[in-house]
């Protein structure tokens, strides 16, 4: 990317796939009371930050060997940056002073915060003076909330964890911290508060939600007087809203709700105003409500090309004067865009064009299906096919590709693999199977230990369906990443007479293996959702994909990460080794410096395109 200047190119572009992964996407990040976002551009190969004026123009930051994320710091002109090392996800805190002098900053140009490459310490909060991080560096497995001084360098333990900690943030007067962690229940959270005057101990912890509660609660935000704070969640819901705690009164109440769609919200500053999503079948919804009372004020219209739009990861930032809002949205005609809004008159506007990388093609827009399951449930499904395929021969064959998580959702997003899959000639089936969220706290909840297989039978409903979609059910494979690997997997091993070949990206091959070798701080969290070791090992090998490996007769594509501390490189090791000794056709790609998934591009070149052809070669007429 150069020095300055726009953050787009205009290019003719067909919708191959080499030209699709080369497709740029950014984010935002953070935004200054001046309209500056901290955003990130994959253009030099991986996320990188860089600053973009309100008028589009944008400086490079960073220049990094891996992928990298930041936010300002407070009253400052510097950047707190969070890197790891090929990710290894032990991400390490540094500093970075605005503006960058000469080019760039690379690793010896940044000062470091907090290092120590044993260890995990994530960027939690922000504010004047202080950063809170999350770190594992007591034992290797419990995360403590570290409050930091970054003028003294003096630290505070404010909590010390049982396990996880997925969000903490400080209150303005610096009082009280508001904690996130697992709760007994998979996919679900407790709220805890700690008094910072008290002494550490139990003595200075609230609960504000109970251990036990079957509910997820997340983006947590304080009041501007210290005296309550929002968080979106499902407590006592199917689907989630905006609710409120007083400190004074001990209680919650609701200000936001919808009876069916899930909402998220991000206060401002002041608290006079709330941001509002609605997630509707993986499409953001945007309205402005008023902070004291939650009442609906004016719809904030997302642009669109030709597709709906939604919200993407990182969620949305108040500017520090509550006069900007900068989002990150994405959709199957807008790869990734930086968007920068004024909540006063609900204005919208792009500061980046990724649409411009995709040439003269035309992206496939989705459309939306509920498939029927033989127990009466309805699975949400997208599918892509475009009108003009590249190649007749794939005409008739299918790709279903699955989302990881489990808790997460395939939403309205732009997927290069699937865009190239529909542009050669494939339908592309993106489902939501049970497990999933965005359709209520029931259907996510559907796959949860002993119902794991419910959400692969779904794959077969899929497969009944599609005969409805001009698909010949003959040529349909599967294709899936981390927790959909494992769903590819077990669609072929359960039901190895639907599927003609799979593609397993950084995939579970042994539910056992995975949480005996998975990292450790890792291991109590997927326990939750999966079973654990010492009560449903029978289950969770009888589930298991290696299990069935004399069941498996599909051929297989596997792609996997060296460094990857999420699913080991062991689980795509022992399947290729077990398939191999078969004599089944099995492939194996090991990139030394990825972790869960591929983040660098001249990776995802490699690979993607051999995968690509595998499927070609299967699925072809």
């Amino acid at each position: 990317m150069p020095r300055r200047g726009r953050l787009w190119q205009s290019a003719d572009m067909g919708l191959d796939l080499a030209r699709l992964l080369a497709v740029s996407v950014f984010q935002a990040f953070d935004v200054d009371s001046a309209g500056r976002i901290l955003g990130g551009s994959d253009e030099g190969g991986s996320m990188q930050l860089v600053e973009i004026s309100p008028d589009g123009s944008a400086v490079a930051l960073t220049a990094l060997p891996g992928p990298c994320s930041g936010r300002y710091l407070s009253g400052e002109r510097a950047v707190v940056v969070s890197h790891d090392e090929g990710g290894n996800e032990r991400s390490q805190l540094s500093l970075l002073r605005l503006p960058v002098a000469a080019g760039p900053a690379g690793l010896a140009d940044l000062e470091p915060l907090v290092h120590d490459p044993r260890y995990i310490h994530m960027l939690a909060d922000v504010s004047a003076g202080r950063v809170c991080y999350l770190t594992n560096r007591r034992d290797g497995v419990r995360f403590d909330a570290v409050l930091r001084d970054l003028a003294t360098g003096t630290e505070e333990t404010a909590f010390a964890g049982d396990g996880g900690i997925h969000e903490a943030v400080a209150s303005p007067d610096g009082r009280w911290l508001a904690v996130g962690v697992p709760s007994a229940m998979a996919n679900s959270d407790q709220i805890l508060l700690a008094d910072l005057t008290q002494p550490p101990g139990p003595g200075r912890l609230r609960a504000l939600t109970g251990a036990g509660e079957h509910a997820s609660q997340e983006r947590l935000q304080w009041l501007p007087g210290s005296d309550g704070l929002i968080a979106s969640t499902n407590r006592n819901r199917e689907f989630t809203g905006i609710a409120r705690y007083s400190l004074a009164a001990e209680s919650w109440t609701w200000l936001i709700t919808d009876e069916e769609r899930d909402l998220a919200g991000w206060m401002s500053p002041d608290g006079s105003l709330i941001l509002v999503e609605r997630n509707d079948d993986g499409a953001s919804v945007l309205t402005l409500h008023d902070g004291a009372t939650g009442a609906p004020l004016r719809d904030v219209p997302l642009p669109a090309a030709g597709c709906v739009t939604h919200i993407r990861m990182p969620d949305p930032h108040w500017s520090p004067d509550g006069r900007a809002i900068a989002m990150s949205i994405a959709a199957a005609d807008m790869p990734g865009d930086v968007l920068l809004a004024d909540p006063a008159t609900a204005r919208v506007r792009a500061l980046t064009s990724s649409a411009r990388y995709l040439g003269g093609g035309g992206p496939a827009l989705p459309e939306a299906h509920q498939i029927p399951a033989p127990d009466g449930e309805l699975v949400p499904c997208l599918v892509y096919r475009s009108e003009d395929r590249a190649d007749p021969g794939l005409a008739e064959s299918a790709v279903l590709v699955i989302h990881g998580g489990p808790e997460s959702q395939a939403k309205r997003n732009f997927n290069p693999m699937v865009q190239a899959l529909a542009a050669a000639g494939h339908t592309v089936v993106v489902p939501n199977v049970r497990g999933s969220v965005g359709y209520g706290k029931r259907w996510y909840s559907a796959d949860d230990v002993t119902l794991r297989l419910e959400s692969v039978a779904d794959l077969a409903a899929i497969h009944a369906y599609l005969p409805k979609l001009g698909v010949d059910p003959a040529r349909a494979a599967l294709y899936g990443g981390s927790y959909g690997g494992y769903m590819v997997l077990a669609g072929l091993a359960f039901q190895p007479e639907l599927w003609a070949a799979g593609v397993d990206i950084v995939g579970i091959s042994s539910l056992v293996t995975f949480l005996e070798n998975t990292s450790a701080y890792r291991r109590a969290q997927r326990e939750r959702e999966y079973g654990s070791l010492e009560h449903d090992r029978d289950f969770l090998l009888a589930a298991s994909p290696l299990t069935r490996i004399e069941e498996i007769r599909a051929p297989l594509f596997i792609i996997h990460g060296a460094n990857d501390p999420r699913v080991p490189l062991s689980e795509a090791a022992q399947l290729h080794a077990a398939l191999t000794a078969r004599g089944q056709e099995c492939e194996l790609l090991v990139y030394p410096d990825e972790g869960h998934g591929l983040a660098r591009r001249a990776n995802k070149m490699d690979a993607f395109p051999k995968a690509f052809a595998f499927l070609a070669r299967h699925l072809a007429s």
